[in-house]
């Protein structure tokens, strides 16, 4: 079997796929009063309601829209919860989020091979450029985007098109590597190619066109993407 051709630029999502999430869900469960069943709720209907506001062509930075969907959360559950505590809780917990521990490894080891990386989240701009800093990912990366001007979030096409503009590079030269099923699913229908980082209780769509690569963490996807030529 011949070895694939290299992408011309791996993108690569950031929360939950660079960055363990695990201190932060802690925190907010603590404050939906130690419900940690309530922890995949509160996400989904953050994702749900980040998508609403782009069909509806509205935009609010996603930790906001994350604050709201807490605060949804927790008044279901009768937890009452300020829409300023709800937004301290979410953009301080984002902000602070170490890396995964097999990421930093990984990443060198595409960069040796010659890889041009970039990062592409939803979360703000600001809101990346603390969590780079704060977990020490700054030196890795060739360009740090954020869907902010778009005003689209992932999985928009629009977010996709803008991104692979950004870089100057067509769809089809582009490779998104994400832990999200929506988010590869999302890069994979804009022309995209994809890996996906099959982190404990994360799932590829059953209805998308498959990944060219699935492995459990990204020191893996970096093993099979150095052979590609």
């Amino acid at each position: 079997m011949e070895p694939k051709i290299k992408p011309k630029v791996l993108f690569f999502d950031v929360n939950e796929t660079l960055l363990d999430l695990t201190q932060m869900k802690k925190q907010v469960a603590e404050a939906l009063g130690g419900n940690d069943h309530l922890l995949p709720l509160w996400f989904t209907t953050m994702l749900q309601y980040s998508l609403v506001m782009s069909a509806s062509g509205r935009y609010e930075p996603f930790g906001h829209i994350g604050a709201a969907a807490l605060q949804m959360v927790a008044a279901n559950h009768d937890i009452k919860m300020t829409e300023e505590d709800a937004r301290n809780l979410v953009i301080n917990g984002l902000r602070n989020l170490p890396p995964h521990p097999e990421v930093k490894d990984a990443l060198s080891k595409l960069k040796e091979a010659g890889y041009t990386l970039v990062s592409l989240t939803n979360s703000s701009d600001e809101g990346v450029q603390h969590q780079f800093e704060n977990a020490g990912l700054n030196s890795y990366f060739d360009r740090r985007l954020s869907i902010e001007p778009v005003k689209k979030f992932k999985p928009f096409t629009d977010s996709y098109d803008w991104a692979a503009n950004q870089l100057h590079v067509q769809p089809k030269d582009c490779m998104l590597i994400a832990a999200h099923g929506w988010d590869v699913a999302g890069a994979l229908w804009a022309g995209w190619r994809a890996a996906f980082v099959s982190r404990p209780g994360q799932q590829l769509f059953p209805l998308a066109p498959q990944t060219e690569i699935n492995a459990p963490d990204l020191l893996k996807v970096a093993d099979l993407l150095v052979a590609y030529h």
